[in-house]
């Protein structure tokens, strides 16, 4: 049976879920948003922009390509990636949107817990 009939017999939120395992990793974000600023890269491009040996990044874009992040295309010796649905873009500003809020929230209260007064030295008030 095919992956993506296989996908079709499954619930939706456990397809969803495969798809941020795709995204679990550090590095592959990077590479996501790496094509997301641009139209396509090389994979000399993404090795110089990631600092990975080959066979690592090899790995994270195989695990792209399965879950439908990035596509490829191969010119001669050379393959290029790009993003495969410009939601990938969306998801990713989705996220940063996300985390800047998560941040700005945590930054509040660790400003309000730095005006809590010390009770840890006897007479602080």
């Amino acid at each position: 049976m095919m992956a993506d009939t296989w996908d079709s017999q499954r619930p939706l939120y456990e397809v969803k879920a495969n798809l941020f395992k795709g995204l679990s990793h550090p590095v592959r974000v990077r590479v996501l948003e790496v094509l997301s600023a641009q139209p396509e890269a090389s994979v000399a491009e993404l090795l110089a922009d990631t600092g990975l040996e080959a066979s690592h990044l090899s790995q994270h874009l195989s695990v792209l390509r399965k879950h439908h992040l990035v596509a490829a295309e191969r010119r001669g010796s050379l393959v290029f990636y790009r993003v495969a649905h410009p939601q990938v873009v969306d998801l990713l500003s989705a996220a940063r949107a996300l985390l800047t809020e998560v941040l700005h929230t945590t930054q509040q209260q660790l400003v309000s817990a730095a005006s809590l007064p010390d009770i840890s030295r006897p007479g602080a008030a």
